[in-house]
């Protein structure tokens, strides 16, 4: 839990500051740190003080309330999160060179299982839709897929993700002329349900 808070806090100080179009060094002076410091709290790699935090919350111009209200909520409601292949966060760590990291999904999962599956949709595939007691990640890694949902269908290509709670009924289809493949992980965790 403590790590993906961190990872949360981290991640939302790096998209606010991009979204504002400000630098690493441009963050650093305006909250009195230094630029290797903004860095190493961005790439998850340091822990700073919470006078520091709040230093460089407020100099993002951003309401603390605002900023914390999803950090490390352990929400009851069922969620579908998705990312495009070019949405996800690139870093770095120290003293790597040629390792591009791609960071797809955070998300803390007490007391789970894990199984991680490959499937091949072949066009035309169907089957109707279900639930799982899990929560559900999915890769793309060739095809087109439509994902449906209760409410929703979702186009997918390959190099995008979904991540959603299996309880809401959903089913895969291949939209394309040629076999799809996706990358499944399973975390099925003791108390849901």
């Amino acid at each position: 839990m403590k790590d993906d808070i961190l990872i949360q806090i981290g991640n939302q100080i790096k998209e606010r500051r991009k979204n504002k179009g400000i630098t690493v060094q441009e963050l650093a002076d305006m909250a009195s740190v230094s630029k290797g410091l903004i860095s190493q709290i961005e790439n998850n790699r340091v822990v700073p003080s919470l006078m520091v935090l709040i230093e460089i919350i407020r100099s993002l111009d951003v309401d603390l309330n605002v900023f914390f209200k999803d950090v490390g909520s352990g929400k009851a409601n069922k969620t579908i999160l998705v990312k495009k292949k070019d949405e996800y966060s690139h870093f770095e760590k120290e003293e790597a060179i040629g390792f591009h990291y791609h960071r797809i999904f955070t998300r803390n999962i007490k007391n789970s299982t894990v199984d991680i599956v490959l499937l091949e949709l072949e066009p035309n595939a169907s089957r109707p839709m279900v639930e799982t007691l899990a929560f559900e990640y999915k890769y793309i890694l060739s095809g087109e897929i439509e994902y449906r949902f209760e409410n929703e269908n979702i186009l997918m290509s390959a190099g995008d993700s979904i991540l959603f709670d299996g309880r809401i009924q959903h089913t895969p289809r291949n939209i394309g002329s040629y076999k799809a493949v996706m990358l499944i992980v399973y975390f099925f965790e003791e108390d849901m349900g």
